[in-house]
Formats: structure tokens, C-alpha cells, sequence
């Protein structure tokens, strides 16, 4: 087939450009003719919430990435579905993660329909964002309904999108992050992180937001700190809220030597020094639907403690590969203990090695190829 993927990608960075990048280079492995159609402009610098949208990285090579969209302009969305309708793809993948894209998905999508040929596939990461807008209610039911078919990540967002619409809609499991190279030993990661390697260490890694529950791992830091002394917090990530009232919560919390903080973006040349160093992953969100976190936990082999939001519960089995939890200091910090004391590293690795082929990239465009002929 042709096929082009509207969404972020190279040079603005971050887990949705390294999703759509890594989907384009499967579909091309295939045999597939791919081009992904990135931003020109995709949010307006007063709405970023970051120190920048871009990458420092080389642009990725083998892949067709061309800078077309603009978020903001109407005029734009219809030159590119001039463009896109002349092209005539097999199928159109608009990436969708928040209502601010609706409008420019929903136009371009409409537009380039009239060709009676193409079918326009969303991939869904979010049909209800984390933090909900006035946009939600006005905006997604218009993309929604510009689309043939729908592929998500979990079956949470499947139940999401069927609220709108009664559409063809599929969940593929968020395939693992496979391109990070190979774990770097404990030592050695601690040695280039400068981090003491007798220490034990909970990793919370990527941006820092309300609702990914930051507060609730140092409430349960608070609660283990008598009990195990050796074992610190590294939050390596960049802060998109106030820094500040973590901080505070670390000093009531008499945590100051037990947490430490990287406040800035990992690149991929630096992430598995964090893995690599790291005993145990932490997602204590409040809110989910997934996250690429998770698969990165996977590809290095790391056990994950999550709490059981969304469709995180449906990846993490609960004491076998790690613990899916309510979202709770108290359960957060039991479950801590547990692994810890019990040394269940080593047997919850063995699983999760075992269960890591299940996430394979060939499955999530098999449901592309599939939803794409109904």
C-alpha cells in the first residue's frame, strides 16, 4: 500500500514522534511505500508548556519525513489535502492525542475523501485527554467523525472512541520501544550517571504532570524510608508544572537525601543510563490510557509497579512481572516493600522476559491492514 502518517515526527521530539517514526519504519519493512507528514508549526509557543518542541537529534535515517502541516491555519489544511488527495494514499493515519489537532484532522480528512479512494485510519493514544478541555465536547466528535476506522492502544480508548461513534475500532497492545540498544550494567550506568550503585533505585522517568501522580510515589517514599534505607527516587524528566511544590512535599517528607532530580528532557542517547540504572519502574498515574514508558520497562527488562488506570493494569501483570495498584500512597508503598525485601527482581524479570515477544510492531500494523479492509 501507500501510506502516509500525519503527525509528529522528527525534528520535534518526545514519545509520539519516536511512536510514529518506529510505525512508518515497520510499514516500510513491509514493503509498504510510507511518508510521514509532520508540523510546520504545531502548537504556538505560548501553549507549550516545555523549554522547546525540538529535537537535538540527527534526523532518523531511511524514513520520508516531509514538514507540511501547520496546526493553525485553515489555508494550509487545504493545500495539504489538495496535495494528499492527488496522491491518492491507500490509507491516511492522522495520529490523534488531544482535540487541539480535531479541526485539522477533521478538514483534511474530509477533503481528501473525496477521491473515493482513500481510507482515513486513526491511531488514537488519547480520546479524553488527561486534562480536560472545553475543546474535548466541541472538537473530537468532528474528527471522529471524518474517519473510517479507528486502532487504538488499549481497550479502554476503544470504549473512549465508541462513545462518539460506532465505527470499526481496534486495540493493538503499544508495541516495545526496541531501539534503544542494549541494558548497560548497573555499574556502569550508575558511573555515567553519577549515582552510587549500592544504592537500590525507583525510577520515575518522562514529563512531570499533574496527573501522573508524582505526588502520591513521594507520599509512599514517606511511608518506606524507615524501611528501606538504601533504596533512593530518581525523577529524570522534564517539569511541566511548578517544580517547586515537589520539592516541598520532598522537605515534609524529611526525603531530601532520598530523591533525586533530573529536570530535563531525556534524549534517546541518554535513556538507558536511567533504565540501566534503575531496580524499578514507577507509573503511580492518577489517569492513564497507556504509556510508552511501559514498553521502554520492557525493552530493557525492568520490573514495573503501576497503578491500575486505564489500560496500564491490562500490560503489567500484577506479581508477576511487577504490580498494578490502586492509586494510593499506602498501596504504592507496600507493594515497594514487597519487591525490595523479598528480592522479587530476578524472578519478575524472568517473566517479563517471556512476555516482552507478545509487543511486537508487525502486530499493530496487522490491525491497520485488517481494520483498514472492513
Amino acid at each position: 500500500m501507500k501510506i502516509i502518517i500525519l503527525g509528529t515526527a522528527w525534528p520535534y521530539r518526545g514519545g509520539l514522534a519516536t511512536f510514529n517514526e518506529r510505525l512508518a519504519r515497520q510499514f516500510q519493512d513491509e514493503g509498504h511505500e510510507v511518508m510521514v507528514w509532520t508540523f510546520t508549526l504545531q502548537y504556538p509557543s505560548f501553549l507549550f508548556p516545555g523549554k522547546t518542541q525540538y529535537t537535538s537529534d540527527p534526523a532518523p535515517e531511511g524514513l520520508h519525513i516531509e514538514r507540511r502541516l501547520n496546526a493553525c491555519n485553515p489555508f494550509n489544511w487545504l493545500r495539504v489535502a489538495r496535495a494528499l488527495r492527488r496522491l491518492q494514499p491507500d490509507m491516511l493515519i492522522c495520529c490523534y492525542w488531544m482535540a487541539f489537532f480535531a479541526p485539522l484532522y477533521g478538514t483534511i480528512c474530509r477533503l481528501v475523501k473525496r477521491n473515493h479512494h482513500t481510507r482515513c485510519v486513526a491511531l488514537v493514544h488519547n480520546m479524553f485527554p488527561h486534562e480536560k478541555s472545553v475543546l474535548d465536547k466541541l472538537c473530537a466528535p468532528y474528527f471522529v467523525h471524518s474517519q473510517d476506522a479507528f486502532v487504538a492502544l488499549s481497550e479502554s480508548v476503544v470504549h473512549d472512541i465508541h462513545t462518539l461513534t460506532s465505527a470499526p475500532a481496534t486495540s493493538s497492545p503499544h508495541p516495545i520501544y526496541d531501539h534503544y540498544g542494549a541494558r548497560l550494567s548497573k555499574e556502569e550506568a550508575c558511573a555515567k550517571l553519577g549515582l552510587d550503585a549500592t544504592k537500590q533505585y525507583m525510577l520515575f522517568f518522562g514529563l512531570v504532570r499533574a496527573y501522573k501522580g508524582l505526588d502520591l510515589l513521594l507520599d509512599a517514599m514517606g511511608k518506606i524510608k524507615e524501611t528501606l534505607p538504601d533504596v533512593q527516587l530518581l525523577i529524570a524528566g522534564e517539569f511541566y508544572e511548578d517544580e517547586d511544590k515537589y520539592r516541598q512535599q520532598i522537605a515534609r517528607e524529611e526525603l531530601t537525601d532520598r530523591v533525586i532530580i533530573r529536570n530535563e528532557f531525556i534524549t534517546d542517547s541518554e535513556l538507558a543510563l536511567y533504565f540501566g540504572a534503575a531496580d524499578l519502574i514507577v507509573q503511580p498515574y492518577k489517569s492513564a490510557t497507556q504509556s510508552g514508558v511501559t514498553q521502554v520497562a520492557f525493552h530493557f527488562e525492568k520490573p514495573i509497579l503501576v497503578t491500575n488506570v486505564g489500560g496500564l493494569g491490562e500490560i503489567v501483570h500484577h506479581e508477576k512481572m511487577g504490580y498494578a495498584v490502586a492509586p494510593d500512597g499506602q498501596e504504592i508503598a507496600e507493594s515497594i516493600v514487597d519487591y525490595f525485601l523479598h528480592n522479587r527482581q530476578a524472578a519478575f524479570t524472568k517473566y517479563l522476559q517471556k512476555e516482552k515477544v507478545r509487543y511486537s510492531w508487525d502486530k499493530l500494523t496487522a490491525a491497520f491492514e485488517n481494520i483498514v479492509k472492513l
